[in-house]
């Protein structure tokens, strides 16, 4: 079996909680996330510029929860202009076209910028508050360490040369993965991070150049 299909199988074994639910635990999401991550492989194949691996928070109910792709929202495959995300579309299950602010972002900055690095998140799950599935919490220490295990193997199976951390979780993450690499901290675009996000977004592809 490929390195992604024991990755993928791996994600689906994690039972929902009443404060964690698994998005993989749903074939058609895990089918995505295999599509975004064997489209990621083929394009870093073709690429010659250093490999940046983002690390986030977690999915939320809105973005990755319904997609299965971090980083992302139904509503981004609709609305922004970059090629590798019209090329993603076409592959993809979406039964949503649900907006999300922290993925908007994200990929409108990478559509201007004509950069795409991987996506991963510091817990690969949706944890919410405790019965309701529609909210979002952040992840605990404990679930971050958890988390760091998928990192690592994604690490493996891609290689990056550049690790950033996405805001305080996904800093904590990376690091907590690879002790011995330098983790380069942008801030999360959410709650009026957005200018310094993309400040520390242009400073990681300066260096990455």
């Amino acid at each position: 079996m490929n390195s992604i299909d024991v990755f993928v199988a791996q994600l689906r074994k994690q039972k929902n909680t009443d404060r964690i639910q698994n998005p993989y635990r749903r074939k058609v999401l895990a089918d995505n996330l295999s599509v975004y991550l064997y489209a990621m492989q083929r394009h870093w194949l073709k690429q010659t510029s250093p490999r940046v691996l983002m690390v986030g928070e977690a999915p939320g109910y809105k973005g990755c929860m319904l997609t299965g792709v971090p980083f992302s929202s139904g509503r981004i495959y609709a609305d922004i202009d970059h090629p590798f995300l019209l090329s993603l579309k076409a592959k993809l299950t979406l039964k949503t076209s649900e907006a999300e602010n922290t993925a908007s972002i994200v990929w409108r900055y990478l559509a201007v910028n004509n950069h795409l690095p991987l996506f991963w998140n510091a817990f690969p799950f949706h944890p919410h508050d405790a019965g309701n599935t529609q909210s979002n919490r952040a992840p605990t220490r404990v679930e971050v360490g958890q988390g760091e295990g998928y990192l690592c193997q994604l690490n493996e199976i891609f290689k990056p040369s550049v690790v950033v951390g996405v805001g305080r979780k996904g800093v904590l993450a990376a690091q907590g993965a690879f002790p011995d690499r330098n983790v380069v901290a942008v801030r999360h675009p959410s709650y009026g991070g957005k200018a310094d996000f993309v400040k520390g977004m242009d400073e990681v592809f300066k260096l990455a150049l």
